[in-house]
């Protein structure tokens, strides 16, 4: 099994930890992992934007650098989400790449099956469902849903040894990010990062958690602002931690 390691650019740019962490994961477990040099954003700001058109070069860049690999592993699930959905049309062809690219929680739990120890954290820690996640890549049951309810993030976290994981009031309400959202309406992203991380607050954890740098990085920002005692780390870095 041949895996493709996609890294988005902001997680290149601003979290390159992030990146390190998935490789260092991957590798621990014994995978194949090679990372395309020269790789490019995916083009979800643009096509978010209303600018489409800019994106198909990205798509098809995307498509020349990961052809071949059996799989195409991302450490955020909007970027993943994306590729998955608007490929194909973006394209106007079936874009078999696209399709076999999935996020790192997704690959870990669904096609890697992991079940052996990984490493330690010991801190109580509260996760943070993001949308992209719960409504388009399954990650874990929507609220809105009747149905059993999961979570595959919860599951990779247990782990880890020492972690003590919990989930916030309301567990897949939106913190307010949203890509373009957050900037064209910056007072309700504001206030709903606010209320989500008082929410995570009110669980006693030290850390929040997500499979998404974005809204960590959203909610991370109005806490910083606001003066609030907790910190942030993708759940990747806490799944690769002491290994």
């Amino acid at each position: 099994m041949k895996i493709g390691l996609f890294i988005p650019c902001y997680v290149d740019v601003v979290y390159p930890e992030v990146g390190v962490a998935t490789y260092k994961l991957l590798k621990h477990l014994g995978l194949d992992v090679v990372y395309p040099e020269k790789q490019t954003c995916c083009g979800q700001p643009m096509a978010n934007a209303g600018f489409e058109k800019q994106a198909i070069p990205l798509a098809e860049k995307f498509e020349e650098k990961f052809e071949g690999f059996d799989y195409v592993v991302a450490p955020s699930v909007s970027c993943t989400a994306f590729i998955k959905l608007n490929y194909s049309r973006l394209l106007n062809h079936e874009c078999e790449t696209a399709k076999r690219c999935m996020d790192v929680v997704e690959f870990l739990h669904d096609v890697v099956k992991v079940d052996k120890r990984l490493g330690t954290f010991p801190h109580k820690v509260s996760l943070h469902n993001s949308c992209h996640g719960v409504r388009e890549l399954g990650l874990s049951s929507p609220s809105e849903h009747h149905e059993k309810k999961f979570n595959k993030i919860k599951d990779l976290l247990q782990l880890v040894d020492g972690i003590d994981v919990v989930e916030p009031e309301r567990p897949d309400e939106c913190c307010g990010f949203g890509g373009m959202f957050s900037v064209e309406e910056t007072a309700v992203s504001a206030q709903m990062g606010l209320d989500k991380v008082e929410r995570h607050m009110q669980t006693g954890a030290e850390y929040i958690t997500g499979p998404d740098c974005s809204c960590l990085m959203h909610m991370a920002g109005v806490a910083k602002k606001q003066g609030k005692n907790i910190q942030f780390k993708h759940v990747v870095e806490i799944l690769a931690a002491g290994l």
